[in-house]
């Protein structure tokens, strides 16, 4: 017993090696554990974490861009600035492809329109 700890007696020799096996047990234990771990991290998660990051950051981006008058965030001025020196910049790409969109989604609608008569008159 130390004078030091009296309340914790020194293990005797073969205590000493016990307590080891013990130990040593648990190591091969744990290493097997955060072997297993770390090689689901690696194939499972690491992939992820980069492309996960970047549609965050993307999305968080677009929102500013698309948020005009809506904003409500602490960058709302600088995304307003944003925006407004792309459509100076870019006005008359950005109206053809703006009008571009609305004959896209006219002959869409139509496309609709003609399936919903027919199915109309296939139930007449």
């Amino acid at each position: 017993m130390s004078e030091e700890y009296p309340l914790f007696p020194e293990l005797s020799e073969h205590g000493k090696q016990e307590a080891q096996k013990l130990l040593d047990g648990y190591k091969t234990q744990i290493l097997a554990v955060v072997k297993s771990l770390m090689e689901d991290l690696y194939a499972d998660v690491v992939p992820y974490i980069e492309s996960d990051s970047w549609c965050n950051y993307r999305n968080k981006m677009m929102d500013g861009f698309k948020g005009y008058g809506n904003e409500s965030g602490s960058h709302d001025h600088d995304y307003k600035e944003l925006r407004q020196a792309i459509y100076k910049t870019n006005k008359d790409e950005i109206l053809k492809d703006l009008n571009q969109d609305l004959v896209e989604e006219n002959a869409l609608l139509q496309t609709h329109i003609d399936l919903l008569v027919r199915q109309s008159r296939d139930r007449y």
